[in-house]
């Protein structure tokens, strides 16, 4: 068997072995193991999650041959989840595999406490009203909940859970943390112990453009009252102040200095999204809060008194043109500061540990330290109830979507998948699911659509005839290409849900297939 860091080495570059170690710590339930569980589930066990359990109580039929590559002619008539989780075996031997050959809607029904052994439940082709029951039988468990569902062209994936918190969201863009706009008074007095205007052309231009802008923008506010440019006028004027510095044409580090220039003009402080999570009523702490708002209560103390209104300096800094000696002094000035403020907040952490009566080492420093590198990046993800978004959506934004022709299909597809379920649970077979009269069938699923529109407050509002007209032709089909794309999201997204790594998407995502369309519904 390969070592596990070769095995892994590629998503390791991402995840990194924390990830990595959360994900072999982590005990998977997959309910229904048609095309778009199984398809979810591979992903899962390549990636190397601990354990599964596949719960599925149908047999493999003939026509499971052609949308389910996880079965082949010799399992027809055994059963589907036995057959499925033999076939997931294979992928990686690391992986426990299980199965449990029953109906997914009988264990919600009968056995709640079956689903408190997990870390997270994968739930797909559920319809409506179990969904509402195991949502409750989760949160209430405190496992994490994911459901996926396709149908014909379309098909949709939902998180589900009380709170998700994210110390490493790694934003894509993120403005590094340099503090041009407020530097502290080591960075202040290294920049007064170098001269821009040395007569030395080769020192001149090695002058890293971090020191450039402290000087200036200490020059600037010396002149202007102590303020920072602020209009487009005064950043402009500023541009052209260091641009009158250069002394040659090729000096690289005052081009960076220009480029570099909004980083003085940014606002000082901490954004408004930090300061909503350090405002939350989570930050009051007692015995019950999690490791992560007890940090963030320390945080709160620290924003307050040490950091001067900011959060806690990363202590990095990019690359840029620059002489070694003043790079290499310039670093250690950006971590003896880190270094500072980490062991401020690490010590407002054990006080209030001890305060709340927990042991004062039970936040390990590694932790503290992560929190303290990704303060300014920290995000809570909250999810509503299933139930409460199925009984009051949020009107304002349920009619806006319905007007928007951005979202119309969209939205379109999230009611009429609420409507097929609404219709079944009357019919006892989804519109246009078994040969029949299909003009009856569109009829009575629009009198359906219309119903819940209205029962959801929206009188007067219709979906298009074409829409509803496909919903039917759909037939509630698995297609295997939309059963993948959409096991391909749910993965991805229990991956961020396990790891803790990445932020998870918040609201409904609607796949619509007839434009090759994503979208997420908040409602």
């Amino acid at each position: 068997m390969a070592e596990p860091k070769t095995k892994y080495d590629r998503q390791l570059r991402i995840w990194g072995e924390q990830g990595q170690a959360a994900l072999e710590k982590a005990s998977i339930c997959l309910l229904n193991c048609g095309p778009t569980g199984s398809e979810t589930l591979k992903n899962l066990v390549l990636g190397g999650v601990g354990s599964i359990t596949v719960v599925d109580g149908s047999k493999v039929e003939v026509g499971d041959l052609g949308n389910n590559f996880m079965v082949d002619e010799s399992s027809v008539g055994q059963s589907k989840a036995k057959c499925v989780c033999a076939f997931l075996q294979e992928l990686n031997d690391a992986v426990k595999a299980k199965f449990i050959e029953e109906h997914p809607e009988a264990l919600i029904k009968t056995n709640p406490s079956f689903f408190s052994q997990f870390t997270l439940v994968i739930a797909t082709q559920l319809v409506e009203d179990s969904m509402i029951k195991l949502d409750r039988i989760c949160r209430e468990a405190n496992v994490m909940l994911v459901f996926a569902r396709s149908y014909g062209l379309t098909g949709l994936v939902r998180i589900s859970l009380k709170e998700h918190t994210i110390i490493e969201s790694k934003p894509d863009h993120f403005l590094d943390d340099l503090r041009l706009n407020n530097p502290w008074p080591e960075l202040k007095r290294f920049a007064e112990t170098i001269d821009l205007d040395v007569s030395d052309p080769v020192a001149h231009k090695h002058i890293p453009y971090i020191i450039i802008l402290v000087k200036m923008a200490q020059e600037w506010a010396n002149r202007h009252g102590g303020t920072l440019p602020s209009t487009r006028e005064e950043k402009k004027e500023f541009k052209e102040l260091l641009k009158s510095r250069m002394t040659a044409v090729d000096e690289d580090n005052y081009k960076e200095a220009i480029e570099a220039s909004f980083k003085v003009f940014a606002p000082r402080g901490i954004s408004s999204d930090l300061r909503q999570i350090i405002d939350d009523s989570f930050a009051e702490v007692d015995a019950n809060s999690s490791d992560f708002w007890i940090m963030v209560a320390a945080l709160k103390e620290f924003i307050k008194s040490e950091g001067g209104g900011e959060a806690p300096l990363e202590g990095s800094i990019p690359d840029m043109t620059s002489s070694t000696e003043h790079y290499v002094n310039l670093q250690n000035i950006y971590l003896a500061k880190a270094e500072a403020d980490f062991l401020a907040i690490e010590q407002r952490v054990r006080n209030i540990l001890k305060k709340i009566g927990r042991d004062s080492n039970s936040i390990s420093r590694a932790t503290i330290k992560s929190f303290c590198k990704n303060a300014r990046k920290l995000r809570v993800c909250r999810y509503r109830l299933l139930e409460d978004e199925f009984n009051s959506p949020l009107l304002s934004e349920l009619q806006k979507y319905i007007t928007d022709e951005d979202y119309s299909v969209a939205v379109g597809f999230y009611i009429l998948l609420r409507a097929v379920d609404r219709f079944a649970a009357n019919y006892n077979s989804f519109p246009g699911q078994f040969d029949g009269a299909m003009d009856e069938e569109i009829s009575r699923l629009k009198t359906t659509a219309v119903g819940l529109l209205s029962d959801l407050g929206c009188n007067g509002s219709t979906l298009t005839e074409d829409l509803i007209n496909e919903m039917c032709r759909f037939g509630a089909a698995e297609l295997h290409a939309v059963a993948a794309f959409i096991g391909g999201i749910a993965s991805q997204e229990v991956i961020k849900l396990i790891t803790r790594q990445f932020v998870p998407m918040s609201g409904t995502f609607i796949f619509n297939g007839i434009d090759h369309k994503s979208q997420l519904l908040l409602l």
